[in-house]
């Protein structure tokens, strides 16, 4: 079995992942551990000395190397990642995909004193909000194609969603 959480970042994808992936005995990954793991760097050290380009060609190779693994797993998959080089159709054709739907208003204050993600940095909060609402409303047609969407995600959502037949 392998579960892809996708959604916005701040949206829980890692923190219901690693809840989901214990309850269901299956391996957790968190997909921009990997990425940080593979390169020896921090994500916003890979964008800042390599490139958005590179991050996401990195990503998309990482995300089809488990994704054609035999290994069962839930996947905290990056936020971007379902949206670049065909990830969307990668994760649809080898599990279940769910998108944790999170209002942009929630985002903010998940969000709020996180200035790692380097999509997200801005000056202030309004260039944050302004920053979140765009990308949010960028990927919203990608991340709507997920086999289940759930606005109001904890892990009895999840296992119900996991269980769920499309």
């Amino acid at each position: 079995m392998k579960i892809y959480l996708i959604g916005m970042p701040g949206s829980g994808k890692t923190t219901l992942g690693r809840q989901l992936a214990e309850e269901l005995l299956l391996l957790f990954v968190d997909l921009d551990k990997e990425i940080e793991k593979h390169e020896g760097k921090s994500i916003s050290q890979i964008f800042a000395e390599q490139g958005e380009d590179y991050f996401r060609q990195l990503e998309s190779r990482l995300l089809t190397e488990w994704a054609s693994s035999a290994k069962g797993f839930v996947m905290a998959t990056g936020g971007g990642a379902p949206c670049f080089y065909n990830g969307m159709d990668t994760i649809l054709k080898t599990g279940r995909s769910i998108f944790l739907d999170v209002p942009v208003s929630e985002l903010l204050a998940r969000l709020d004193r996180k200035t790692d993600r380097p999509l997200l940095h801005a000056a202030d909060v309004d260039e944050r909000r302004e920053k979140i609402t765009t990308l949010s409303h960028n990927r919203q047609p990608i991340y709507a194609r997920a086999n289940v969407t759930l606005h109001h995600a904890d892990l009895p959502a999840l296992l119900k969603a996991v269980h769920f037949k499309s």
